[in-house]
């Protein structure tokens, strides 16, 4: 039985505080009204939001055998993913992400990998990828067990067995990308990554500088989206620059990840390019309307009243 995407990536479990006025000094407390614990991590909020769309969507990826692992499988489950390959990994903890917000500024991240660095390329069976439309990959980078030149051989077999292959990335600090990233490129059918960690990679600041230097490694299409400024598009087809959406903003944890999602269901509604810039801006757009990674994000009504009623200004250069 097939599905539609096999998302594949880190598990993580979020620790959120809403927006403070401002970060404490040393030795100080600070009251906010809640500090919720969310599922987070690329790979499970890309589900998630596929979840919300109608997509039919599985899970690949580690967590440890503590209560924040439980937390992630029962999320996802209660959301109608797909999670026999989410594996348990003994003697550590689940990744986590404690997620500082402070009103006006960006996010603060502290993290820890935790099971995430087991998850190796071979957990990745083809005989599970061959059964989706769809291969995506997140967090790529801080999924220090899963060898470039084995990810690259599952996205090569993946493309010929007609499986699309979608990848975006989580720096882990500061390093040699590049190295790390060129030869699963060269088996890519799109990569995803923001300006921000582009400019890591790639060592250019210009986003269509930094886009023409992926695809010189063999994406085909490259999108570097731009935070609130714009998103780029560059592929052998069309080099596109699209606006965004306006929408009240709360926080941007998970919206990188909310815009992939809605990429993936632009091309799984055999839509081109456009179609899929629209769908990954407004999922990108609907996720900041709160601090959590996935609670405000559109579901499929939504997003497509949403695409009635505004347009993203898209244009060629």
């Amino acid at each position: 039985m097939g599905i539609d995407c096999l998302s594949a990536g880190i598990l993580v479990a979020d620790h959120l505080c809403p927006p403070i006025a401002r970060m404490p000094r040393a030795g100080e407390l600070v009251l906010c009204d809640e500090l919720p614990l969310a599922i987070g991590g690329c790979a499970s909020n890309v589900a998630m939001d596929l979840a919300h769309l109608g997509v039919d969507v599985g899970v690949i990826g580690c967590v440890g055998s503590d209560p924040f692992g439980k937390f992630i499988v029962d999320t996802l489950c209660d959301s109608g993913v797909e999670t026999s390959g989410i594996r348990k990994v003994s003697g550590t903890g689940t990744s986590a992400t404690l997620i500082i917000n402070v009103e006006g500024e960006d996010r603060r991240f502290i993290h820890t990998i935790g099971a995430n660095a087991a998850l190796k390329a071979t957990d990745l069976p083809i005989e599970k990828v061959r059964q989706a439309k769809v291969l995506y990959v997140g967090g790529y980078l801080l999924l220090s067990g899963t060898d470039q030149e084995e990810l690259r051989k599952v996205f090569r077999e993946a493309r010929s067995l007609g499986v699309r292959t979608v990848l975006d990335v989580v720096l882990p600090g500061e390093g040699d990308h590049w190295s790390k990233l060129e030869r699963v490129l060269s088996e890519t059918d799109v990569f995803l990554p923001n300006v921000d960690e582009a400019a890591a990679i790639t060592g250019l600041d210009d986003p269509i500088q930094q886009a023409e230097k992926l695809r010189s490694a063999g994406a085909d299409t490259v999108v570097i989206t731009c935070g609130d400024a714009r998103t780029i598009l560059l592929s052998d087809q069309c080099r596109l620059k699209a606006s965004v959406y306006s929408v009240p903003y709360v926080g941007a944890t998970g919206a990188g990840d909310a815009f992939d999602a809605g990429y993936i269901a632009g091309l799984l509604e055999a839509g081109d390019a456009r179609k899929c810039l629209e769908w990954g801006s407004a999922l990108g757009a609907s996720c900041v309307r709160a601090i959590g990674a996935t609670e405000s994000v559109f579901d499929r009504t939504e997003v497509e009243a949403f695409l009635r009623d505004e347009r993203l200004t898209i244009e060629t250069f």
